[in-house]
């Protein structure tokens, strides 16, 4: 039975013969639906974010998009956003589709719930689909994060708060960047995070603070510190010279020694007091003087100048 194409009115899209026929030539039906998608949004959004209307992974979309750019039809942006700005949007019927179609996202929306303690809206459950679909953390991955940013939030603010999945959602984007993206994966970065917030309050001494917590910003300030490999004794070092230059503690000037000692591979205290000296003034460079060649010189000159 032959067929014709059905015209619905709809706000049409336009494209040229010669993008048709490069998209034809390829023969790649993603890209020309990718091309489509983007199209339809006068390309005001970032390829990956239409993860979610399209219900693609990461991985087709991706490859959706560097068939695009062979094709000289999408370009790289001159800022490109940051990831977690670039997160797919899903709709109520992807979010029924999944929960009717995977056993596990259904199980994963429960414990989410039950740890967060709340029943989770749409947009709720679309930052889930992002980071499972999109960003293809698998489900009990999910769950360890979102327990993470759970304990994180409690240790800052207390018993009874709970994160945003925002606040979720940026920390899922993290784990991706850092490859964590296995149970195994998980649980070692939970242990070494564990690990350096224990330390935590020996640096807060270190650095003459006492025994209250950190803000936000100073424990990010911290943590890089371990990460680069210094130790309590290295930071307090870095502190008293601190506290010599500028008189009171300045933390990114405190950070800008610790991460010239680091370029220059001194970490601990015994490296850096050996090998980090100032320049010795010429004059200490110059050999000692005779002190008695320089006396009799005295003299001669102070008998020269009486005659």
């Amino acid at each position: 039975m032959p067929s014709c194409l059905v015209h619905t009115g709809d706000e049409s899209v336009t494209l040229s013969a010669a993008t048709v026929k490069r998209l034809l030539d390829r023969g790649d039906g993603d890209a020309a639906l990718l091309y489509l998608a983007l199209l339809r949004r006068q390309g005001t959004v970032p390829p990956r974010s239409l993860a979610g209307e399209l219900r693609w992974d990461r991985g087709r979309i991706e490859a959706a998009e560097a068939v695009l750019r062979e094709l000289g039809l999408v370009a790289p942006a001159e800022m490109p956003p940051a990831p977690a700005e670039e997160h797919p949007t899903y709709q109520q019927a992807d979010v029924t589709e999944r929960l009717e179609g995977s056993r596990e996202f259904r199980e994963l929306i429960r414990q989410v719930e039950a740890k967060l303690g709340k029943r989770l809206t749409t947009p709720d459950v679309g930052v889930l689909l992002g980071l499972t679909d999109y960003l293809g953390l698998p489900a009990d991955v999910v769950y360890l994060l979102v327990c993470h940013c759970v304990e994180r939030v409690r240790r800052r603010f207390g018993e009874g708060r709970r994160p945003g999945m925002k606040q979720i959602e940026k920390e899922g984007y993290a784990w991706a960047r850092m490859g964590i993206d296995t149970q195994e994966a998980a649980a070692a970065y939970l242990r070494t995070y564990a690990q350096r917030q224990g330390a935590v309050p020996q640096y807060m001494r270190a650095l003459q603070l006492g025994e209250r917590a950190p803000a936000p910003s100073e424990e990010k300030y911290i943590l890089s510190w371990q990460e680069m490999g210094f130790g309590p004794e290295a930071v307090s070092l870095a502190c008293d010279k601190t506290i010599l230059k500028c008189h009171e503690l300045k933390w990114a000037y405190c950070n800008g020694i610790l991460k010239k000692w680091h370029e220059a591979g001194l970490h601990t205290v015994e490296e850096i007091e050996a090998k980090d000296r100032p320049a010795a003034r010429r004059a200490d460079a110059q050999p000692p003087r005779d002190a008695d060649q320089e006396m009799r010189r005295y003299m001669q000159d102070l008998h020269r100048n009486r005659r």
